[in-house]
């Protein structure tokens, strides 16, 4: 007995000889990341708002934190590529380009959703919040929201809005303006993507229409083309200064910002999350690059570190859930 008890003290001690060992390796190991190129996954197809800031960080990163291999993975409204990454070896090496869609708007309103947005992901950071615009034919003698809620109140059930689609972002923003305003009669005309309805928009095929702000947009709107009366940011856009929130236009409440963040699968070690946090945070540091999204109608986020990210998810999810089940959302 004594030497089976000696035996198995010695194993114990072998053990943990073992380990403060093989502690120092796994850090040197993690300290080494990255050893190979990562992928981002942009869980929509090429081409769309999201590759306008997925690739340019990407190509930031070369020089901060290593190779960047952007892979497009559309389909579910960004669920297929978001589940992808849930499912991957939380390693640091496989990395989302999430956003209101993937994060917000599917899981809640999926019967069956593919992946927890809060347990399944390691949030690293907001990279930028894209505002929605409520922009009118120039034809309309309207040049205010509240011109736009009393010409809708004046004429209930004439007025019409276009969205990307039913589910999408700009749709869950202008059910939100009509609840918010009193204006129920407003009819929801979804299109195929927010190209055709901006066609149609800038057509005069539809009266209102609710896009991102992007460069695009702003472009139309200075154009002439389109004429933007308020946005859902909590503060003035610095590419539209003369352009008022929808707040200071007197509908309080009147908040809506999609965005797009970085997210690992659950389980990355905190060393790595925290890697790519100080390098993105490097990268949104440079007045080159925060100019670059901000041409291109995005609002860069320069102080969202891991922690600051998973509170805004959790205060984003809040907020839409009551939206999207008031309107009966349901994606499949």
């Amino acid at each position: 007995m004594t030497r089976r008890r000696d035996l198995l003290v010695g194993l114990l001690a072998a053990g943990a000889l073992a380990a403060s060992v093989l502690a120092p390796l796994r850090v040197l190991a993690q300290s080494k990341y990255p050893e190979r190129p990562i992928r981002l996954v942009i869980p929509f197809p090429p081409g769309g708002v999201n590759d306008a800031v997925g690739r340019p960080w990407a190509d930031k990163m070369k020089s901060l934190l290593g190779t960047v291999v952007v892979e497009n993975q559309g389909g579910a409204g960004g669920s297929i590529g978001a589940a992808a990454v849930a499912r991957a070896q939380p390693d640091g090496y496989t990395i989302l380009l999430g956003g209101g869609g993937s994060h917000i708007i599917n899981p809640i309103a999926a019967n069956r959703p593919l992946y927890d947005p809060i347990k399944d992901f390691e949030p690293i950071s907001i990279l930028a919040v894209t505002t929605i615009g409520i922009a009118v034919h120039p034809s309309l003698p309207i040049h205010s929201l509240k011109e736009l809620i009393d010409y809708a109140k004046a004429s209930p059930g004439k007025l019409s809005y276009g969205s990307a689609g039913i589910g999408s972002f700009n749709n869950l923003t202008g059910e939100l303006l009509k609840s918010l305003a009193g204006t129920a009669d407003i009819v929801h005309v979804p299109y195929k993507g927010a190209g055709p309805a901006l066609t149609d928009a800038v057509s005069g095929h539809i009266p209102v229409v609710l896009p991102n702000a992007t460069g695009q947009v702003i472009a139309l709107h200075r154009s002439g083309k389109l004429r933007i009366v308020a946005v859902t940011s909590p503060a003035r856009l610095v590419a539209l200064p003369d352009i008022p929130t929808a707040v200071e236009a007197g509908l309080p409440g009147m908040i809506a910002q999609n965005f797009t963040g970085l997210f690992a699968p659950a389980g990355t070690p905190p060393a790595i999350v925290g890697q790519i946090s100080r390098a993105t945070r490097a990268a949104m540091a440079e007045p080159e690059f925060r100019e670059l999204l901000v041409k291109s109608g995005f609002e860069p986020q320069v102080d969202f570190d891991p922690r600051k990210t998973r509170a805004f998810v959790q205060e984003e999810i809040a907020r839409w859930a009551p939206v999207i089940r008031a309107i009966g959302l349901k994606l499949d």
